[in-house]
């Protein structure tokens, strides 16, 4: 499964959930909004106004959210 991080600068939060899903063996790809001005259109159209947003397959949420990366990890250890 692919799991997206969409970040920005000095957040701590995001810091947060980088840190969670790397503990957690999950690699993960990080766009940050600091730089990619064009994936915000993207988070609003979903109607998110903070971050991190993490995208993982159909699964999308917002904020530092350990019980969401923990179902990642066991979605992951089960093969899925």
């Amino acid at each position: 499964m692919r799991i997206i991080i969409y970040t920005k600068d000095a957040c701590v939060q995001c810091d947060a959930t980088k840190n969670a899903l790397a503990r957690s063996g999950l690699d993960y790809q990080l766009v940050n909004l600091d730089q990619n001005v064009e994936a915000i259109e993207h988070l609003c159209a979903l109607g998110y106004r903070q971050v991190p947003v993490v995208i993982a397959g159909e699964t999308h949420w917002s904020g530092f959210r350990p019980d969401k990366i923990a179902a990642l990890r066991s979605l992951a250890a089960a093969g899925a």
